[in-house]
């Protein structure tokens, strides 16, 4: 069963990039790129982590600011 992901603001300089990656952030892989006009933005996770029980959402605006939350399953 797919897991969606929204991100529902986020506070920096756009756009932001978004990545789904593993909690040790060796393995990210990329979602998009959004403005501030996109919230809230929806997702799928990739496949790659449908069995993770956790991932990681990471952001990364136009300063090269991260941001980076570890969603649970």
């Amino acid at each position: 069963m797919p897991t969606d992901v929204t991100i529902s603001d986020v506070s920096g300089q756009t756009p932001f990039n978004v990545y789904i990656c593993n909690t040790g952030y060796t393995t990210c892989v990329y979602i998009n790129t959004i403005t501030s006009g996109d919230f809230p933005y929806t997702f799928e996770v990739p496949s790659l982590f449908t069995t993770a029980i956790n991932f990681s959402l990471r952001v990364v605006d136009d300063n090269s600011c991260e941001i980076n939350e570890v969603i649970y399953v």
